[in-house]
């Protein structure tokens, strides 16, 4: 006689696991309603103004494509080709000098020893605490006295000091989950701090470094305030900006054409997120996990 199989001790407590399907079908449901406000706004984009009002359903009656060349255009002499290039030229060196900056400071606190380091790195986490509206002005002072008004710089500048603390503290938790073996073999080859970083540790830093970027990306697509305070010239506007003027600029706000626009304006970092989800997923738990 064949010996019967000993129970699990979920099986001795009556834990059964649920069915598949019923995982799925809630998971299911819960993705539906989390990306339903997404699915309505592309439907309404396809809407008239009294439709898009008088229905909750996410289903145009018909589909008509006239909001999306209306939004386009705009109604300045700009159309919003324009502020998406003013948009990327201000994202794209910004990513970079992120980086380039985050990196070293992380460096820094997750491999070397210095005077006041434990102090160093409380203050930085303590700047996560603090709101960005208190930087503002005396922000906005320095770079009025500096003559940087109306330009890219104040919304560039201060990235490329590490100010982004999120960022620092996201790559020295990845860091500190990564062994030295590979750092003290180089060492022993006799590569020094600089040829150690860009040859060993920033290789290994790939999933957080792109995680680093697809936030960065995001964050300056949407930010708002930024612009908005130091920017005065309309062909300088990013696309948030170019949004909220498309909304204000006649008393009939023509929704469909704002919300065609919203719809495009999303694609930029909808794609950046997928081209880039492996890694990004990848970078973002593990540097909350380890450490």
């Amino acid at each position: 006689m064949s010996a019967k199989p000993l129970e699990t001790p979920r099986q001795m407590l009556g834990d059964t696991p649920p069915t598949p399907w019923l995982r799925y079908l809630l998971l299911g449901a819960t993705a539906l309603l989390m990306l339903y406000p997404l699915i309505w706004l592309i439907g309404a984009s396809f809407k008239s103004n009294a439709e898009i009002f008088s229905s909750a359903g996410f289903w145009p009656s018909r589909f008509d494509f006239t909001a999306y060349a209306k939004g386009w255009k705009t109604s300045t002499e700009y159309t919003f080709a324009t502020y998406f290039l003013n948009s990327f030229l201000i994202a794209i060196p910004r990513i970079v000098v992120t980086v380039i900056s985050c990196v070293l400071v992380a460096y820094a606190f997750a491999r070397f020893e210095f005077w006041g380091k434990k102090t160093l790195f409380g203050i930085m986490i303590a700047t996560m605490m603090l709101p960005l509206i208190v930087l503002r002005l005396p922000q906005y002072l320095v770079f009025r006295e500096i003559g940087w008004l109306d330009g890219y710089l104040p919304l560039i500048v201060p990235s490329a000091f590490a100010t982004d603390t999120f960022f620092v503290f996201m790559l020295v938790q990845f860091l500190r989950g990564i062994p030295r073996d590979m750092e003290e073999a180089a060492q022993i080859d006799g590569c020094n701090a600089l040829q150690l970083l860009w040859h060993v540790v920033v290789p290994l830093l790939k999933p957080a470094i792109i995680s680093v970027i697809v936030f960065q990306f995001i964050w300056t697509m949407n930010d708002f305030m930024g612009p908005l305070i130091y920017l005065a010239s309309v062909e300088k506007y990013p696309v948030s900006l170019a949004l909220k003027m498309s909304i204000g600029a006649t008393e009939e706000v023509e929704w469909a054409n704002v919300i065609a626009i919203s719809v495009v304006a999303l694609i930029p970092s909808v794609a950046v997120f997928f081209a880039a989800q492996k890694h990004f997923i990848e970078g973002a738990t593990s540097s909350g996990v380890k450490g």
